[in-house]
């Protein structure tokens, strides 16, 4: 169960997830195409008019963020429109409506809506057999012409207006290296904390470690959301090794937050003493300190100077090998293994391996 402080966090999330530019336009325009539908509606010739209510409907689900998504939406909702009407007129051509047949009719819709075939549109399988049997009733052959005319004149509003107000951009780039630079800091919290008095003041870093997964997921599903805005746009054809070495980075970031992760983990349980927790000898606080330090600025945004970078790299290194060779010594000196020291060295050795992998490739 949620404590107050995670609930007050979970809202602020969802509201600023809510207010992001990118949802703030998909708003607007989604306010605009509705508006211009429901006055196209009226001007659609013969039974069309008589059911100007299902364009807004159809404006509204056809905006998506991105134009192929809409597209996509659209083409998907009017496959499951003509299924759904062809499902209700095989009832009207032998049967009749009843409510045995109705009952059929939309359990049919139901079925078939669940073999993968009709995407966001499956839903208006049944739906739209059921509108035909209910509300048409004498009129069904109107009644589905006109539903599905003003439809596809509300898809078609959505995706023009999807076409001429692109999407805002997404500054996918910008997310992965700040998440970057969060990693780096996570790792000097570390540092700090394991060399602090116990327990630390400060123990965000260890809150947070769980989120490290979550912010992953969400990064890439705004990658793929930038890259399914830039389908149909010659210009950003130019940029594909921009967004093959974007995801090439989230990756290895996804996994540099593994390595962290359990790092913060085994601290963290040492720290504030939890159940299973190892302890961590006293003589080896200072180079595992400082190896979390090495490697944390060695990990933050690589300066475009290659020297700069290779000093960084060598000095992460260097303390990583401090690390294992005290944590070696004193296991010898000791006569025990010690748990909490073998694993974060591992871990950032790891790390520093998979930050290279990249330039090596």
């Amino acid at each position: 169960m949620m404590g107050p402080a995670q609930i007050a966090r979970s809202a602020r999330t969802a509201l600023r997830d809510a207010v992001r530019p990118t949802r703030l336009l998909l708003a607007a325009k989604t306010a605009l195409a509705v508006g211009i539908a429901w006055l196209v509606a009226p001007l659609m010739p013969g039974v069309a008019d008589d059911y100007p209510y299902y364009a807004p409907l159809g404006a509204l689900i056809s905006m998506y963020p991105t134009l192929m998504s809409s597209v996509r939406s659209g083409l998907q909702t009017l496959f499951g429109l003509v299924v759904g009407v062809g499902i209700a007129a095989a009832v009207l051509l032998t049967v009749g409506p009843s409510i045995w047949s109705i009952a059929i009719a939309v359990g049919v819709g139901t079925l078939i809506s669940g073999t993968g075939w009709f995407g966001i549109g499956q839903e208006y399988v049944p739906i739209a057999a059921l509108f035909v049997l209910i509300i048409g009733g004498a009129d069904a052959d109107d009644y589905s012409l006109g539903y599905m005319t003003q439809m596809a004149v509300g898809i078609a509003v959505g995706l023009l207006i999807n076409l001429l107000i692109p999407p805002a951009p997404i500054d996918a780039g910008g997310r992965i290296d700040a998440f970057q630079r969060r990693l780096a800091n996570h790792l000097h919290d570390i540092g700090d904390a394991v060399a602090e008095s116990w327990p630390p003041e400060h123990d965000e870093w260890d809150r947070d470690a769980g989120a490290l997964a979550e912010t992953t997921r969400n990064l890439r599903d705004a990658l793929a959301e930038a890259d399914e805005s830039r389908r149909g746009n010659p210009r950003a054809w130019r940029r594909a090794a921009d967004r093959q070495g974007q995801h090439a980075q989230l990756e290895m970031l996804g996994e540099v937050a593994y390595q962290i992760r359990d790092i913060s983990g085994c601290l963290g349980d040492t720290i504030w003493d939890r159940r299973g927790a190892l302890p961590l000898d006293g003589e080896i606080v200072a180079p595992l300190s400082e190896a979390c330090h090495a490697v944390a600025e060695y990990l933050d945004d690589k300066p475009d100077d290659d020297e700069e970078a290779e000093r960084r790299g060598t000095e992460a290194s260097e303390a990583v090998d401090r690390l294992i060779r005290a944590v070696h010594q004193r296991s010898i000196d000791v006569d025990s293994i010690l748990g909490p020291g073998v694993l974060t060295a591992m871990h950032l050795q790891r790390i520093l391996l998979i930050v290279d992998q990249p330039d090596e490739e």
